[in-house]
């Protein structure tokens, strides 16, 4: 893949050392769950926590947060409320961003 089909933020330095696989989970979560309501993030979460875990692709909680810095770096004022959404509902109980 060419980094001019990638979005910025996956090129960001923040995110180097995270894995090709990662990022593009990373980037399909928060692709997809644009736009979405509270109910329709819930119900679209769910599925994808379970990929995640199918596909034995765990994030330590330094990955996760250099993806969001850099998405949120890279984002213009519209997607940093979408981002906020997203994040809420994908906190586990410990507050950290899951999967």
């Amino acid at each position: 893949m060419e980094n001019q089909e990638r979005p910025v933020w996956m090129t960001d330095p923040l995110v180097k050392d995270i894995p090709e696989k990662k990022l593009q989970f990373v980037e399909q979560l928060f692709a997809q769950g644009h736009g979405k309501s509270q109910k329709e993030m819930m119900a679209y979460l769910m599925p994808m926590m379970k990929k995640a875990k199918a596909e034995n692709l765990t994030f330590t909680p330094q990955e996760m947060n250099a993806a969001i810095a850099a998405i949120r770096k890279h984002s213009t004022k519209e997607e940093l409320t979408q981002i906020d959404k997203i994040l809420e509902k994908s906190r586990g109980k410990d507050g950290q961003a899951q999967p």
